[in-house]
C-alpha cells in the first residue's frame, strides 16, 4: 500500500518527533526517538523506516519535514 503523504514534526507534549502517515482517510501516528536537533536527512530516513515498518511504501517526495523555527 502506498502512503499519500507523510509529515514529520516535533511534538512538544511528547518531546519526540511525530511521523504522520496518511493513506486516504486513514492516518497513522508514530513517535520517533531522534533528538530534537536532528537534521532533516536523519528525519527523512527515520520517516522512511517508519513507513516500511508499518507496511507502506512512499516516494521521498511525499515526505514533509516541519522543523521548528530556531
Amino acid at each position: 500500500m502506498r502512503a499519500d503523504s507523510v509529515e514529520v514534526s516535533w511534538d512538544p507534549k511528547q518531546s519526540k518527533w511525530l511521523v504522520r502517515i496518511q493513506t486516504g482517510e486513514e492516518v497513522l501516528r508514530r513517535l520517533c526517538k531522534l533528538p530534537q536537533n536532528a537534521d532533516e536527512m536523519a528525519l527523512r530516513q527515520a520517516a522512511q523506516q517508519t513507513i516500511k515498518d508499518e507496511g507502506y511504501e512512499a516516494d521521498a517526495s511525499v515526505i514533509t519535514v516541519k522543523k521548528m523555527a530556531s
